[in-house]
């Protein structure tokens, strides 16, 4: 576990990363607790990335805006795959953990077609579950505990009583979402097909379910995914388009802007903007080693706006 965290003249911050336990993974691909005080409100970028999201809030809420859907205002929260850019708004002040799951994983263990949560912000009690207490009383049980070991101890005990009382998710879906994560979103639908034994259309179907976007679909999203790792590296727009599949540089930025709501060089410029002059803290991108993430200037005219 790595605990990072610092104080500035607008606030502190606290951020404890780790790992889930090796019996949950890859399903439960990691944990990140936070806690912010701040005294101005902080908005966020997120950008969809090939996992889900359950955030488990300590008490204040989160602001969620997408294209296309009114606000959402939640405390704790679930959030399946997504192929558009979300928003995060609070007060400042915000504390919680935040688990990403593979969308299979997700799936086993609220049992509810992903492809109804896909692009959307829930409450994640209204979702079924075999968890014998409220996601919402596990967020407030976590919030009592005195350390991020205790939290994260709960969290894996929970998550190994969830998943095996779940909803099993079916081998080959998992076995054709490892060979799209491998390609980094390369590899065409047919031979996906091909690889675990289904016809493309049942492969569509049950990747919908269990995963909540088609194989093309999930497939953008990881292209896109490995094309914002390489450009923050340095790599240039062109050779990243060629890496990544993209038939050209404007294929590239047209897909840029429609799931970041902005172009490939106005990302890399605010990943290199000096965040940490504003409120004191990093980026703290969801995915380790991943650019999922920009902080955006607090009470900007535009929700998407990046600068």
């Amino acid at each position: 576990m790595r605990v990072l965290g610092g104080e500035s003249p607008s606030g502190s911050w606290e951020f404890a990363l780790t790992l889930p336990h090796p019996r949950l993974r890859p399903g439960v691909i990691s944990y990140r607790g936070f806690r912010l005080g701040f005294e101005r409100p902080r908005r966020r970028l997120e950008t969809p990335i090939g996992a889900a999201t359950l955030l488990l809030g300590f008490g204040e809420p989160v602001r969620v805006l997408r294209p296309g859907r009114l606000p959402d205002t939640r405390v704790s929260l679930f959030c399946g795959p997504t192929t558009t850019p979300a928003v995060g708004e609070h007060s400042g002040r915000l504390a919680g953990i935040e688990v990403l799951l593979t969308p299979w994983a997700a799936f086993t263990l609220f049992g509810t077609p992903q492809y109804e949560l896909a692009d959307r912000t829930v409450d994640p009690d209204e979702l079924p579950h075999a968890l014998d207490i409220g996601v919402g009383e596990l967020a407030g049980a976590l919030a009592a505990l005195p350390s991020w070991e205790n939290r994260f101890a709960l969290l894996d005990d929970v998550f190994a009583r969830w998943s095996e009382a779940g909803v099993p998710s079916s081998e080959r879906v998992v076995r054709a979402w490892s060979e799209l994560v491998r390609s980094g979103g390369a590899m065409p639908v047919p031979r996906l097909a091909e690889e675990v034994g289904w016809s493309v259309r049942h492969l569509e179907s049950r990747f919908r379910e269990q995963i909540g976007l088609g194989p093309k679909a999930a497939a953008r999203v990881l292209r896109l995914q490995r094309a914002r790792r390489l450009l923050v590296a340095g790599r240039g727009v062109a050779e990243t388009a060629a890496a990544c599949g993209f038939y050209d540089q404007a294929h590239l930025s047209g897909e840029f802007k429609a799931m970041t709501g902005c172009t490939p060089r106005e990302f890399t410029a605010a990943r290199r903007l000096p965040v940490q002059a504003a409120d004191g803290s990093p980026v703290a991108d969801r995915l380790a080693g991943e650019a999922t993430s920009l902080v955006l200037a607090s009470g900007g005219s535009s929700v998407f706006s990046n600068t």
